[in-house]
């Protein structure tokens, strides 16, 4: 290599002894599933396209180039840029046309802020998982599932709200009750084994019982509302039955691994099973602020008995 070629070159440590070098800003160095570390070994049915040894100014400028986290960084920013759109849309037009009040207003920002923050968590942890230090990524990792459990509260708290509009006493119960519970989500982050593989199966355990247990608010939100027959339940039941579904398909795609588990090497950089679980993800979000959408026009068409809304 010529000398003034070794001189634009960034050697990264590979091992004990051996060096690779990334010319820069030309190409970054992709790696195989048996060269990269062993905390970046999650799934070994991705056989290429790694990034590795990084430091932070190459994990930014990786954004650029196609690597098997891709689609994992793009999905997930587009989807903070849609949900941004949608949030200055709400503040703009669709709120003040509802004639909104302000609980209407703080809700959705709520609840939109909550999405963002989870899609740019997301986008922050597969875009320096490729760092050279295994302490910088689990600390992105951590905060990657600190956002997932902000994404789970996004979901709550405009549900929870309008399932519960004519109810104050349930709505500030299951309010609390989900607050408390992703708070115990993080403070079991705190532990030093959480993000170990060892706890692998406890940490989609956790996450799923704090996503599950919306069934119990939606069965008693169909008992107040005198069961089956009512016109709100008729109307929104299957809206909250697609975004369980939706939810149950991407958390399926992600435990099962499932394409390529059957395909192996072959969706290495577009299909495969956590690109699919992060565009699903986009997807109920997306649904489910729609659907909070209706059911406050719902709501705002049929006021509760003995409720004043206020419009300031």
């Amino acid at each position: 290599m010529p000398q003034k070629l070794l001189k634009t070159a960034h050697y990264i440590e590979l091992g004990s002894y051996q060096h690779w070098p990334v010319l820069l800003p030309q190409r970054i160095r992709l790696y195989t599933y048996e060269q990269i570390p062993l905390f970046l070994k999650e799934n070994p049915y991705i056989t290429d396209g790694y990034r590795a040894h990084l430091p932070s100014r190459l994990c930014l400028k990786s954004i650029c180039i196609l690597s098997n986290e891709t689609v994992n960084i793009w999905s997930h920013l587009l989807g903070f840029l849609l949900f941004f759109s949608l949030g200055v849309s709400d503040l703009s037009s669709v709120l003040p046309d509802a004639g909104a009040n302000r609980e209407d207003y703080v809700i959705y920002a709520i609840g939109l802020f909550c999405f963002q923050v989870c899609m740019l968590c997301s986008v922050g942890y597969h875009l320096f998982s490729c760092h050279r230090s295994e302490k910088t990524c689990h600390r992105w990792l951590a905060l990657d599932y600190a956002g997932i459990s902000v994404g789970i509260l996004g979901c709550y708290v405009p549900g929870i709200f309008y399932a519960f509009y004519c109810d104050a006493f349930w709505r500030q119960v299951y309010l609390l009750t989900v607050l408390s519970l992703i708070l115990a989500v993080f403070c079991a982050q705190v532990h030093p084994r959480y993000l170990s593989n060892d706890w692998k199966v406890i940490r989609m355990t956790i996450f799923s019982c704090v996503a599950g247990v919306g069934v119990i608010p939606a069965c008693h939100w169909v008992w107040l509302s005198e069961g089956f027959t009512s016109d709100i339940v008729q109307l929104f039941l299957p809206r909250v039955i697609v975004m369980y579904l939706i939810a149950g398909s991407a958390f399926l795609f992600y435990v099962t691994k499932i394409p390529e588990r059957y395909f192996p090497g072959q969706v290495n950089y577009v299909g495969a099973s956590h690109q699919v679980w992060h565009v699903l993800v986009v997807l109920m979000f997306y649904w489910w602020h729609q659907t909070a959408v209706h059911i406050m026009h719902f709501r705002h068409s049929r006021p509760c008995p003995g409720r004043t809304r206020s419009f300031t």
